[in-house]
């Protein structure tokens, strides 16, 4: 557990008024409830015990209850036995039918969350299932970051889940949804990461989770208090095992080395769990759903249990999470799927053990557009825009954001501009127009040349005696930064950058010029990868002209300017830095591995170590790979690296 220790509770309580033992930040959340308590005209009782604080909503007969050792009903508290565990609530009638909601939440939405989750379970109802499950931090949307440490963000989450408890009130299905609880005083965090059971109004269960990541984009252990204990949760006499997305990724049958020393799965099944449940968070890259199925088979198979797994879906930030939602029999067979990139709500039956199977992308690459688009269409319409604009140079990047962005957001929401320089070849205009015909997208061309010549004409008298070198290169560029930025201010629409991943490791990209903009689609795509990709847009027909993709690369910033002019050729270099940059091999090895020359390694390596300047100062980047340039990899800027 990297040197966390669960606590046990302590024996607080807010009685007559007096508070004890509470830490600060508790003490907010519970000014904030009253709050929520003088502006809803709430009357009735709130309560804190050991790690947990509710609601007693006197004359509606709900509770919100964030712990699994306290069950209330109406206007009376039944506290159960801490050893014998919760109170059966006789919330779910046996291995019957399961929906699995896989909703697209947005981070901080409370109104348009909890709206979402009681739609979702009317639906679900009307389905006949008896039992519905919602993603990890369903309610406030993940990842919420350092909005946990708001105190109105935290209380927001109990109220929001008050608000489902009352109205699925009459209903005979039962709610499991991810949410924040305050943590008890002396955790050394302030909120925990917690899944609750609603049924009949009230909240009958709850449990927080208990391994918390801490690598790549995650930093829950920044955040987050872990479980004090686990408890199974009891469904009708049927035990139960609730796990939160981490907690089922540590089965020693399958990891090779394992990051934690404990298995929440395993501890709950020794204590006579026969159903796992499990609500997720989990981000998607290549190749992630494959192992995240043959994970929970492996569990399914050793515990011979069925498995039910509900993943968010959507875009927030960099994230782009796939839903792609499973359950799976004590065979490890898979028998019911969500489908991946999309909102959906699917039904299992865990006695007959089948259940829904929704169609899944032929292969990784269509798996990757559908991503990249759902990331960009999120991130757009998060943000509170709806429009797109992106500089079309005739290149294959800005080809394949432009057939993105159309995927995403609409054509009649993308505008493409053409901004030649007296070094434009004729034929990247006339491709440039041919894609934005094929795409049905507003194409406009707002030529540079005079603009670059005032420029010329300015920097003159402190240029020269110097010879035409990078400096008037990058001003074309960065001209058509300024351009786009304009356009973006006048019409509301979004920035969309267009550089890859080779680009952005070897830093063969312009600071506040091509580099420009609100997010890099593609900045997780190697180049190679952005061939692969488009083949597959072309898969029905031909929407990226033959001759963007078969054209040498080239920036035409000079005079019959290429790529490789300043790298080696993308088939050289796409290895390299994936090995380097994602895997964090040393040149020595890369080039052992692959038969390199060492040199041209080095070379390479020493490109990537000194852009970290600029790839931080980059758009937020859509993360599609195991490693991608952001929040999940963090290096010094200032930094001399030895190669």
């Amino acid at each position: 557990m990297h040197g966390l220790t669960p606590r046990q509770p302590g024996p607080d309580f807010i009685e007559g008024g007096a508070l004890q033992r509470r830490s600060n930040f508790a003490k907010k959340v519970i000014g904030q409830r009253h709050a929520f308590q003088r502006r809803s005209g709430f009357q009735g009782a709130m309560h804190i015990r050991g790690d947990v604080s509710y609601l007693n909503h006197a004359g509606h007969g709900i509770s919100i209850l964030p712990c699994a050792s306290h069950v209330r009903y109406g206007s009376t508290c039944r506290i159960a036995d801490p050893k014998k565990g919760p109170v059966p609530g006789g919330c779910y009638t046996g291995r019957v039918k399961v929906a699995l909601a896989q909703i697209d939440p947005t981070v901080g939405d409370f109104r348009g969350n909890t709206a979402k989750i009681i739609d979702f379970t009317g639906r679900a109802q009307q389905g006949g299932a008896d039992l519905i499950l919602f993603p990890e931090l369903a309610i406030c949307g993940y990842p919420p970051a350092d909005l946990l440490e708001k105190p109105e963000f935290v209380a927001r989450c109990g109220e929001s889940l008050c608000e489902i408890a009352r109205a699925t009130a009459k209903d005979r299905i039962a709610v499991v949804a991810g949410y924040v609880t305050a943590a008890e005083h002396g955790a050394g965090k302030h909120v925990m990461n917690s899944a609750a059971l609603v049924h009949d109004g009230h909240v009958k269960f709850v449990q927080s989770k208990l391994l918390l990541p801490y690598y790549d984009v995650f930093d829950e252990q920044r955040y987050f208090a872990p479980a004090a204990r686990q408890r199974l949760c009891h469904l009708h006499g049927e035990p139960v095992a609730l796990t939160i997305c981490e907690d089922a990724w540590n089965d020693k049958s399958f990891w090779e080395n394992r990051l934690y020393n404990v298995d929440p799965v395993e501890e709950l099944m020794k204590q006579g769990a026969s159903l796992i449940l499990n609500i997720s968070a989990s981000p998607w890259w290549r190749n992630k759903r494959a192992l995240r199925r043959e994970m929970l088979a492996a569990i399914a198979k050793r515990h011979h249990a069925p498995v039910v797994m509900v993943n968010q879906v959507g875009g927030d930030d960099s994230l782009i999470f796939d839903g792609s939602s499973l359950v799976i029999g004590p065979d490890g067979e898979v028998i019911a799927q969500a489908k991946s990139f999309e909102e959906d709500l699917i039904f299992a039956d865990l006695e007959a053990l089948t259940g829904d199977m929704r169609e899944q992308p032929g292969d990784e690459d269509e798996a990757m557009l559908e991503a990249l688009s759902l990331g960009t269409r999120d991130y757009v319409r998060k943000c509170g825009f709806s429009k797109a604009v992106i500089a079309l140079s005739g290149g294959i990047d800005s080809a394949l954001v432009a057939a993105i962005a159309v995927r995403a957001l609409g054509a009649e929401n993308v505008t493409t501009l053409g901004m030649p320089s007296p070094y434009s070849s004729p034929g990247s205009i006339d491709d440039s127009r041919e894609l934005a015909k094929n795409l049905g997208i507003r194409y406009e061309v707002v030529p540079i040349d005079e603009i670059f010549n005032g420029f010329n004409h300015a920097l003159e008298p402190i240029f020269a005696g110097r010879e035409p070198d990078i400096a008037e290169e990058n001003v074309q560029s960065r001209i058509r930064g300024s351009l786009l930025m304009a356009f973006s201010n006048k019409f509301n629409a979004l920035v969309l950058t267009t550089g890859n991943k080779s680009e952005m490791s070897t830093g063969y990209c312009t600071l506040y010029g091509d580099m420009v903009g609100a997010l890099a689609v593609i900045g997780d795509v190697f180049k190679t990868r952005v061939y692969d990709l488009c083949r597959s847009v072309n898969a029905e027909r031909e929407v990226i002209p033959r001759a963007i993709i078969e054209k040498p690369p080239s920036a035409e910033l000079r005079p019959g300017q290429k790529d490789t002019d300043s790298l080696p050729p993308y088939e050289v270099l796409d290895p390299i830095l994936e090995a380097y940059v994602e895997h964090y091999a040393t040149p020595e090895a890369i080039a052992a591995e692959r038969g390199l020359d060492l040199e041209t390694v080095r070379a390479v390596v020493k490109m990537v170590e000194r852009s970290e300047y600029k790839r931080q100062q980059a758009a937020p980047v859509l993360k599609v790979t195991s490693k991608a340039f952001g929040m999940g990899r963090r290096f010094p800027i200032a930094a001399k690296v030895q190669v």
